[in-house]
């Protein structure tokens, strides 16, 4: 790669590289004269990860790191973009959880990790990685939310909270940063296939291979596209929700077996 520009970034950092979106994204940029920053928490697929990405010919950092901890993160990402000065930053590491097949609701602790890891590790990794990327009046900003960020679904309610805030969060950055020459996109998914998907209950229509789902976000990325959202029937409906009075998006969920 002779030259970076945000749509064709020469340094790309990605937190949750381990997991099923994370690592397809790792897979599709991993190209010669690139470099990858991936982050995780699962040493082994890590190295997996690292040594199939520089079979591609990318040059690979790894990073194992559990992004609670906020003085390491913060630490690890301050020193990466001072070295390294990713021009993308993909926001991806998450946890999933639900009120349990008994109904009988999340436990605090539970809630709480959901929350630290969507929501405060994503927001306090764009705090982290920002200040240098103003510097360079450059650079781009991925936030991995979800569908479930259009309407609350009854079983997983921790989740879709951490990623409504992940969307609205995102939106008001574009608006801030786009004047300064810094783009900022939601990546909002739908179902994809992982251990993270197969551990959801309720219904999965449209499941996307991991694979499709990263190169649907890379070209997404490549034209700055404010929001990323997908597959479109599911999107589509999934934005009704939000459209709809409560009282009528709540009933479609309980017909479509989404209720708790």
């Amino acid at each position: 790669m002779t030259g970076s520009t945000p749509s064709s970034p020469h340094t790309v950092l990605i937190t949750g590289a381990t997991g099923g979106i994370g690592g397809a994204l790792a897979q599709i940029y991993a190209e010669a004269g690139r470099t990858l920053i991936l982050q995780g928490r699962n040493a082994m697929r890590l190295e997996e990860l690292a040594g199939s990405c520089t079979a591609r010919g990318a040059r690979v950092l790894t990073e194992v790191l559990d992004l609670t901890d906020r003085q390491a993160t913060d630490q690890w990402l301050r020193q990466v973009s001072l070295a390294e000065a990713p021009d993308l930053v993909i926001v991806n590491a998450g946890l999933n959880n639900n009120i349990s097949s008994d109904g009988a609701g999340e436990r605090w602790q539970d809630i709480r990790s959901v929350l630290e890891v969507n929501l405060i590790a994503a927001l306090a990794t764009i705090d982290a990685v920002l200040p240098m990327m103003r510097a360079r009046k450059r650079g781009q900003i991925a936030l991995i939310s979800s569908l479930a960020a259009y309407h609350g679904l009854p079983i997983t309610p921790s989740y879709c909270a951490s990623k409504a805030g992940l969307k609205a969060y995102g939106e008001a950055l574009r608006g801030w940063l786009a004047p300064e020459g810094i783009w900022v996109n939601v990546v909002m998914p739908g179902y994809v296939e992982s251990k993270m998907c197969r551990e959801m209950r309720g219904p999965k229509p449209f499941l996307w291979p991991p694979e499709r789902a990263a190169a649907y976000i890379r070209r997404g990325l490549a034209r700055n596209r404010a929001r990323i959202s997908f597959p479109f029937p599911l999107n589509f409906g999934t934005w009704w929700l939000a459209v709809l009075p409560a009282g009528i998006s709540w009933r479609i969920l309980r017909l479509l077996n989404y209720g708790a």
